[in-house]
């Protein structure tokens, strides 16, 4: 038996294919086929665009796939929503579809828009937003470069950002959040239902949850004298409680925990002033809450 794995193209792909490498599943794509091998004999992929992802997913063409859950409440789609997956193209952070105005306009407020026209690809997303707040517009489905259409072909857009450098750059102003949205890990509901598919889609979320809650994130581990225990323990930021393990030598602990990166440079100086000894920085694949 295969469970049949949707791998989103485009922006998300390398994003994705990177993730399962940190979760143990080495995924080999090339720009010709769209059947990407995999070093797992359970699983066969199909890369398969984010738009379309829960279609494919709903009919049972595919059992699982990772697409955005702005697309899948976009679909309409009745699949399962097995993990939340907080990755994007370039940070590890939600993304969101903003409603956006000519920096120059005079559109301020939502309400502002009443009879203008909105580009957009989240048509259904978008209508539903100005309908909830009896604002009549005319909205239309946008094909690509959606932040050059205002003000000549749009009054507005309502359109996808991560770091809201893009709007910047072609003089856009945000005026609200439409929607957030982040990577989900979905399945058909009939494949879930099935006990060996259920705990392969399962495993897969485990780990690429694991790969997710590893990222900027190191382990740490350290020798402590038993008078100077306390002082170290109350230096580290951990995850959890730390580790702490008796040596040998009955007058030492060993502590292991796991903190932030960003954080180590601030730490270790700190940990050696506490006199702690044999402090050792290893990187993490994954962590398993």
């Amino acid at each position: 038996m295969k469970l049949k794995l949707g791998i989103p193209k485009g922006s998300l792909q390398d994003a994705t294919i990177a993730l399962f490498a940190r979760a143990g599943f080495n995924i080999y794509a090339n720009g010709r086929s769209y059947f990407p091998g995999i070093d797992d004999p359970e699983i066969e992929c199909m890369l398969i665009r984010a738009q379309e992802m829960a279609r494919y997913v709903h009919h049972g063409a595919l059992d699982a796939g990772l697409t955005g859950s702005d697309w899948v409440t976009e679909s309409g789609r009745d699949v399962a929503r097995i993990a939340d997956l907080v990755y994007a193209k370039q940070s590890r952070s939600k993304v969101k579809w903003v409603l956006a105005v000519p920096e120059d306009s005079r559109f301020r407020r939502p309400e502002d828009l009443a009879g203008c026209i909105i580009a957009t690809e989240l048509v259904g997303v978008t209508k539903k937003y100005f309908a909830e707040r009896n604002i009549p517009v005319q909205v239309e489905f946008s094909w690509g470069a959606t932040e050059v259409k205002p003000p000549v072909l749009a009054d507005a857009i309502v359109e996808v950002t991560e770091t809201g450098s893009s709007l910047k750059a072609n003089r856009l102003r945000i005026i609200e959040t439409v929607i957030e949205s982040v990577t989900q890990l979905i399945a058909n509901p009939t494949s879930f239902a099935d006990e060996w598919k259920r705990r392969k889609i399962e495993n897969i979320a485990l780990m690429l949850r694991g790969a997710i809650e590893a990222q900027g994130r190191v382990g740490l581990m350290l020798n402590v004298q038993k008078e100077n225990l306390q002082a170290v323990l109350g230096v580290l930021p951990a995850l959890n409680s730390p580790t702490v393990s008796s040596l040998s030598d009955s007058g030492w602990f060993a502590v292991n925990t796991i903190l932030e990166e960003a954080t180590v440079r601030d730490v270790i100086p700190q940990l050696k002033a506490a006199n702690a000894a044999g402090i050792v920085e290893y990187p993490l694949n994954k962590v398993v809450l």
